[in-house]
């Protein structure tokens, strides 16, 4: 905190000088009785101004102060809650004597936080209002807010200081309440659906549950490493083997990974585990969930985000390798050709990684072909075997597995499979997996030989799915960074000076 900055300087001085005249700045008591948006829509009747107090119709509210008048015998000021904004009208005869020259003109100014009392009318403009008979600072602002007419553009700022872009920009706050009832909304969909939530350790022993770089921690008392997790896939499974049939978990995970639009080293996601179900009942489940989540949040179907149109009556289905060709544009006779995918990806200017198997080389022609262009969401399915180390194997085809992936606007939104219970063939793709690592895959998984062990008690046959609650509210609010749907995202240390906004004088 720069306390030399003369801004702030000044509104120290205040603070004292309101100390010395016997008001204290940073109050703990506060008498509101009323929120501004009950308080608009309680008297949304009053359509003429009032001129004398109305005893039945007297509140008290509080908020920041955003915008200040001040006249001679009069101010006018906007104050807002979480709920919304409010005009004051304070005249200096409706005051104790002296109050309004001496202390409010003086001492109070925007961005403090301030307790009214008063009366409801309306102004010549046709503005429900409060005519304020009492007045109350409950906290002095030392540090002057933005200029009001720009608010915080920088994202820099806006992503360090979030409470200054919350102060600053409602549609912020909005999105951020978007986000919470997405969660909410989750959490009850599932539970009417008979699904139990529990909670899955978030340091592990092995880093599994996905192909990923996990960080590593040290635990002093028992002298070992551990792993925050990148996803609590074996855990949750553990529950299965035990004989709950239905659980879910929405939680952070961590992967030590790069960031940008659509990746932060922590994100949250739901995933949840369903016994006798396969991935086909999953794909039902998904859909029935997008429609409870727009039914209760009131989205059109018709979903903007950006500069397309995202139709969400509109669910498809498509094998991997068929949408290589029919949406990707990749040559037939290349798709299942490890060789020929080779030479076509470096024919488009694409580094190759060396040693890649053929559905690893799949899963690039997909990646680089075919997934930007899924707008309407369409569900992915018939992974390679390869790139699907806990997915049950197809019974038509060994060489697939029975998974899907979402993707709607371009995006991955969820994965999901009919889960692998077989603990001789999970014993040998870890194996694979170990093998991948040792030859420097450091996202590939380790061993586990404890889930390993419990598969051995038996599993039931079971579908498992995740999906992004990051990106689903990127989505839903058609913000475009991850940035902006988390509250306080990973940032770079600053090394020079930190970067200022622009203050009103």
């Amino acid at each position: 905190m720069a306390f030399e900055n003369k801004f702030i300087q000044q509104r120290i001085e205040k603070a004292q000088t309101l100390k010395e005249a016997g008001f204290n700045p940073y109050s703990n008591v506060s008498k509101r009785n009323t929120t501004i948006e009950k308080y608009l829509n309680v008297n949304s009747d009053i359509e003429h101004k009032e001129d004398k107090r109305d005893e039945k119709r007297h509140y008290i509210v509080s908020g920041r102060i955003k915008l200040l008048r001040i006249m001679g015998k009069a101010s006018f000021l906007q104050i807002e809650d979480e709920s919304g904004t409010l005009q004051i009208y304070l005249a200096r005869d409706n005051l104790p004597e002296g109050f309004y020259n001496d202390i409010f003109k003086k001492l109070i100014e925007v961005g403090d936080i301030i307790e009214v009392g008063g009366y409801p009318f309306v102004t010549g403009q046709g503005e429900l209002s409060l005519h304020a008979d009492d007045f109350k600072l409950l906290t002095k602002a030392i540090s002057p807010l933005p200029e009001k007419f720009h608010g915080v553009t920088d994202k820099e700022i806006r992503y360090r200081k979030r409470y200054l872009d919350l102060i600053m920009n409602a549609d912020v706050r909005k999105t951020f309440k978007t986000r919470s009832k997405v969660i909410s909304l989750t959490r009850r969909f599932f539970e009417d659906k008979g699904f139990l939530e529990v909670e899955t350790p978030m340091m592990h022993p092995i880093a599994g549950g996905a192909n990923a770089k996990p960080f590593v921690t040290h635990h002093n008392a028992l002298g070992i490493d551990r792993f925050l997790r990148i996803a609590p896939e074996l855990y949750l499974k553990r529950l299965i083997v035990g004989g709950f049939e239905a659980v879910f978990e929405i939680n952070r995970n961590f992967r030590n990974e790069g960031m940008d639009a659509t990746h932060n080293p922590e994100f949250t996601s739901i995933e949840f585990y369903w016994a006798y179900k396969t991935y086909k009942d999953l794909i039902r489940i998904t859909k029935e969930y997008f429609e409870y989540l727009f039914d209760h949040l009131n989205l059109p179907t018709l979903l903007p985000y950006g500069d397309m149109e995202v139709n969400f009556n509109n669910f498809t289905e498509i094998a991997l390798i068929e949408s290589l060709t029919t949406i990707g544009g990749v040559p037939e006779e290349v798709v299942n050709d490890k060789e020929k995918i080779v030479e076509f990806l470096k024919s488009k200017d694409i580094t190759v990684k060396p040693g890649q198997n053929l559905g690893q080389l799949q899963g690039e022609l997909f990646d680089e072909f075919v997934e930007e262009k899924l707008i309407d969401p369409t569900f992915i399915t018939e992974y390679p075997v390869e790139i699907s180390p806990l997915a049950r194997r197809s019974d038509l085809n060994p060489a697939i597995t029975e998974r899907f992936e979402l993707f709607i606007a371009g995006r991955e939104i969820a994965n999901a499979f009919s889960e692998l219970n077989d603990p001789v063939d999970q014993y040998e793709r870890f194996k694979g997996q170990v093998d991948a690592k040792d030859a420097g895959d450091d996202e590939a998984h380790e061993m586990d030989e404890d889930f390993i062990d419990a598969l051995s008690y038996g599993m039931a046959p079971t579908a498992g799915q995740g999906i992004g609650i990051d990106r689903l509210v990127m989505l839903l609010t058609n913000e475009h960074s991850i940035r902006d749907v988390l509250l306080f995202p990973a940032m770079k240390p600053i090394h020079n000076e930190e970067k200022t906004v622009e203050v009103e004088e």
